[in-house]
């Protein structure tokens, strides 16, 4: 049995790609992969309906990097007044927009699953 763990604990194990309930390593199989269950403690890392559970990683994951993507240029923006590098910033807007998602894509899949557990708790068939 898992000691439970405050909603902290588990969103700092999910921000190291660890499982979010254990804490256990190589929960993934490739950078946009994961595996079917924990290697540590057996929880099954899709939790409920196969094909609908991970709609909430993917909102994560495109609100935190488009906000990046678009908060840098943004803030670069402000800083440079009144002379601002205008190509320079487009160009770095632009790979981020590109970019940001496919950095941030695991980190959405472990924080969702931590927010998931967070909220609810493991049920048997969860293992």
């Amino acid at each position: 049995m898992i000691p439970p763990s405050s909603a902290a604990t588990k969103f700092k194990r999910a921000l190291l790609l660890r499982c979010p309930r254990c804490g256990g390593s190589g929960i993934l199989r490739s950078w946009l992969k994961m595996q079917d269950y924990c290697p540590t403690c057996g929880l099954a890392l899709e939790r409920g309906e196969s094909s609908d559970f991970w709609i909430g990683a993917y909102v994560f994951n495109l609100v935190i990097g488009e906000v990046v993507a678009l908060g840098v240029p943004i803030v670069w923006m402000i800083v440079s007044a009144p002379h601002q590098p205008w190509t320079l910033i487009e160009i770095v807007a632009i790979v981020l927009c590109v970019a940001l998602p496919f950095v941030f894509y695991p980190f959405s899949r472990t924080l969702w699953l931590a927010w998931d557990l967070s909220f609810r708790p493991t049920e048997p068939g969860d293992e």
